[in-house]
């Protein structure tokens, strides 16, 4: 090392921000070749339509996208009955959810979440300098609605409602989210987080957090947003296209924090084709849903505890055994995603693929097999 290059490394480093130690890095899959991707929630179905659109748009590339997302916007506000100066769109909803934190809270402000929930949750609050408080879900894995209420503070600026719950599946009830909006202060934001909503189903009073916005603006009300994303139905993953519904002040503030062109052109033009294929989309969530039931049976059948789902994935408590299964799934080529000390969270995928993962659970044996409770068996 030179002089120059001495005196330079002794330099003091630039000041960071201390509250950030130990934040939790995202780590998204790394690409690898000849796995079986049970880990991220995707749709394991291409959508052609969507695909041709984008690559008709390809030759825009030079171009700046539109920053408004004119043709998208009112596309979906025909689509849901509501007015254009209320919807938002971002890079995928999880670019909603910052800018929904940013609008609302500073150092020392409070974001209410449950847990376990959406991982990022936690980690976008605390960039904003916020206090993050957890409520814990019930016994049955599902947002503890009454208790998230009663956690609620004069220091809470907003409160995400994740419904179904990332990780674990459970669907909340609109009857239970009227209740719990009664018992919200009117200055804290509540944000229904809706990502999997129409893998909902079959459920009995299920929330359609869209439609209830709707009613709710209509009476007055400004502290309520609902989310949506295009990454998981409708198969556009690849190109981050989220979308909220909100007060028009609400919108209005999202639109100043926003990053400049974040829904590129491509995935604008995808997106638009994607909600001209509406029945083809609630075929393939219909194909998702049974095939989700008939994982659940089996894995049920074979000694596992799979709480109910109506989402595109299953919940595994395994506690301490979560990362041996993991691992051994990964022996078997097949990648899921292991929260340690807790559970396993595993996509419901192609056919073929689910029969894999099925195959793999019924050779997993736990180191501690004195452990029955514990133990998984086909059998």
């Amino acid at each position: 090392m030179g002089p120059a290059r001495a005196e330079r490394a002794a330099l003091p480093r630039p000041r960071v921000r201390p509250d950030l130690d130990g934040l939790p890095l995202f780590r998204g899959r790394a690409a690898e070749a000849g796995m079986i991707g049970l880990d991220c929630n995707e749709s394991p179905f291409p959508p052609p339509a969507a695909i041709s659109a984008a690559i008709s748009a390809a030759g825009e590339l030079n171009r700046y996208p539109d920053n408004a997302s004119v043709d998208l916007t009112t596309r979906l506000a025909e689509r849901y009955g509501v007015p254009s100066a209320g919807l938002t769109l971002g890079a995928g909803s999880v670019d909603l959810c910052v800018r929904l934190i940013q609008i609302t809270c500073g150092p020392g402000d409070e974001v209410v979440i449950p847990w376990r929930s959406f991982e990022v949750y936690p980690a976008i609050a605390r960039t904003a300098g916020a206090v993050v408080r957890k409520v814990p879900l019930t016994a049955e894995h599902a947002v503890d609605l009454p208790a998230m209420a009663a956690a609620v503070t004069d220091r809470s600026r907003l409160v995400f409602v994740c419904s179904p719950n990332n990780p674990t599946g459970a669907a909340v009830t609109r009857t239970d989210v009227e209740r719990f909006l009664s018992e919200v202060p009117p200055d804290v934001l509540i944000v229904l987080d809706e990502a999997y909503a129409e893998f909902t189903t079959g459920d009995a009073d299920p929330l359609d957090g869209f439609g209830l916005v709707r009613e709710l603006l209509g009476q007055g009300w400004t502290n309520v947003v609902a989310l949506r994303t295009f990454s998981k139905a409708y198969g556009l993953a690849g190109l981050r296209v989220g979308y909220c519904l909100s007060a028009t002040p609400v919108a209005e503030l999202l639109g100043r924090v926003a990053v400049p062109y974040a829904v590129a052109t491509l995935a604008q033009r995808a997106a638009l084709a994607a909600l001209e294929c509406e029945q083809e989309v609630r075929n393939r969530c219909g194909h998702l849903v049974r095939e989700r039931e008939r994982m659940r049976t089996a894995l049920l059948d074979g000694g596992w505890n799979v709480p109910v789902s109506s989402a595109n994935f299953l919940w595994l408590p395994l506690g301490s055994i979560a990362v041996p299964f993991a691992a051994h799934c990964r022996g078997q080529r097949i990648l899921v995603k292991a929260f340690p000390g807790e559970g396993v969270r595993v996509t419901v995928g192609a056919d073929a693929e689910n029969d894999a993962f099925l195959a793999a659970a019924r050779q997993f044996v736990p180191a501690d097999t004195a452990d029955t409770a514990r133990r998984a068996s086909f059998g």
